[in-house]
């Protein structure tokens, strides 16, 4: 996980970086495109792999990620890139509520405050949004909503499905449920879902854009199928990091001083969910108690 949310944030500073030339619907079709392009090699050696159950979920999965990245993208359009993630990680709160609410997880009070702790850091960094941008800045939390909801059918379908097919079939539909959305907009003259002809240059950016999200959603997909949501929604935190470094770098947006201070007790909080769960697994292996049945 840790892993994941360091090299995700690549996504996002190539979709700001396109943000004046390409919409955020065309730079959320080219992500799913190469996704499933990315993947049907693995699909087509290893044959099985299209053979599913749960159609319905895989399809509910990706037109879910598609809600989620294509607000989030045009959140982008307005919002610095620390701050529009800071804002969008109002999502590890949601999705472990909603994973104690759906799928029956437990957690004690220490990795609750632990998660809380992280998102009072969360909100120490975004503080002056809302007054500068205005109601762009709810773009990343109609994404976080998505976006639980979309790990919550990750961590339902991770048990009795494939990694790849997962990922597979999250671009097959994410793909068409985009295509649908474009060609509904086609004449309508929406800003977020117009569609022109991208460069040499931005094709090899949307293709990039497409192989990192490929590879760091497969690593958040392993990610649940060896541990309890509860367990890794603070490490999420650990993408305002990656995030702050790529604003500075590529857009010149430097943390201020309570910004740091935010994305130290983001960190701080995740360590701790770290340090507790280890102790929990120690004290389990002592007593002879299986992690997969307390998972």
């Amino acid at each position: 996980m840790v892993s994941a949310m360091l090299l995700l944030p690549g996504i996002d500073a190539i979709a700001k970086w396109l943000s004046g030339s390409i919409s955020a619907g065309q730079v959320t079709w080219c992500r799913f495109l190469f996704q499933a392009l990315f993947l049907l090699p693995f699909v087509l050696k290893a044959r099985g792999l299209f053979v599913t159950s749960s159609l319905w979920l895989h399809a509910l999965r990706g037109a879910l990620l598609v809600a989620a990245t294509l607000f989030f993208f045009s959140g982008l359009v307005y919002l610095p890139l620390a701050d529009a993630i800071s804002i969008f990680f109002v999502e590890p709160l949601l999705v472990t509520i909603l994973s104690a609410i759906f799928l029956k997880e437990t957690f004690g009070w220490r990795r609750l405050v632990a998660i809380l702790t992280g998102f009072i850091g969360a909100l120490i960094i975004i503080r002056p949004t809302f007054v500068d941008v205005g109601w762009p800045a709810m773009y990343p939390v109609f994404a976080a909503g998505c976006f639980s909801f979309y790990i919550l059918l990750t961590r339902k379908l991770v048990a009795k499905e494939d990694p790849i097919r997962l990922q597979f079939y999250a671009g097959i539909f994410g793909l068409l449920v985009c295509s649908a959305l474009l060609v509904v907009a086609s004449g309508l003259e929406i800003r977020s879902l117009t569609v022109v002809q991208p460069t040499l240059t931005e094709w090899g950016l949307l293709c990039a854009l497409g192989l990192i999200a490929t590879v760091g959603h497969i690593l958040v997909v392993y990610a649940f199928k060896y541990a309890p949501v509860s367990v890794l929604a603070p490490f999420q935190y650990v993408e305002i990091i990656g995030s702050t470094v790529l604003g500075f770098l590529l857009f010149g947006d430097f943390p201020d001083g309570a910004t740091w201070v935010g994305i130290l007790i983001i960190v701080g909080s995740g360590i701790y969910v770290f340090h507790r769960e280890a102790i929990v697994n120690v004290s389990e292996e002592q007593i002879g108690i299986s992690p997969s049945i307390r998972q």
